[in-house]
């Protein structure tokens, strides 16, 4: 019997997503790259997802399973203003979080941009992940493709980067194409730009 895939938007901090989005980013190669212990990286992610969350969750979308194993984190079209407030106790948790590689965190952040197209005419998946447990058994494509049916109802494409060569061959089953390919300043991980037009 198939299993039923109930996946919907979370309009409230939501521990679980949380908790699985750190789990499944633990092997990430750019996580790593910015957090090399990896003690140190499971310590830390929860407050770097919780901070992520939050501001998908505030001027996006965060679109997740029922059972909390499957978590994605959108942001829409244009420009997104976070106010200063929510700007400025953002930033203090995040250099909470990269301490001293905060600095390769901006970069790279900077970096992700001038691969974006501008004024942003896409939804952006910023991060999507499945709990290790869960893996293999289909909910990363099928939460990746509710947010495909959410910006395909506005008339919008999706754009995303992975840093997981693995990754690619399953974003162009889903009718995303490489847009650029990109390597991190300071012999940082390579990433692949993905775009996937909104009449595919």
């Amino acid at each position: 019997m198939q299993e039923t895939r109930t996946i919907k938007p979370i309009s409230r901090r939501d521990p679980q997503i949380i908790a699985t989005l750190a789990g499944a980013f633990q092997d990430d190669p750019a996580l790593s790259w910015l957090l090399p212990d990896p003690r140190m990286r499971a310590r830390r992610l929860p407050a770097f997802f919780s901070v992520v969350e939050e501001q998908s969750r505030r001027a996006g979308k965060v679109l997740a399973s029922t059972n909390g194993e499957a978590a994605s984190l959108w942001y829409p079209p244009g420009d997104i203003a976070h106010g200063w407030w929510p700007q400025l106790t953002g930033n203090l948790r995040m250099a909470a979080v990269f301490r001293t590689a905060l600095v390769r965190g901006i970069a790279l952040e900077e970096a992700m941009h001038e691969h974006h197209p501008h004024p942003q005419p896409d939804w952006y998946l910023r991060y999507v992940g499945v709990a290790p447990e869960a893996q293999g058994k289909g909910w990363g494509s099928a939460i990746v493709r509710e947010g495909i049916a959410l910006a395909a109802a506005r008339g919008c494409g999706v754009l995303l980067e992975t840093a997981k060569p693995e990754n690619v061959s399953l974003y162009s089953r889903l009718g995303f194409a490489i847009t650029s390919e990109w390597s991190a300043p300071e012999d940082g991980p390579k990433f692949w730009t993905m775009r996937r037009p909104s009449d595919v």
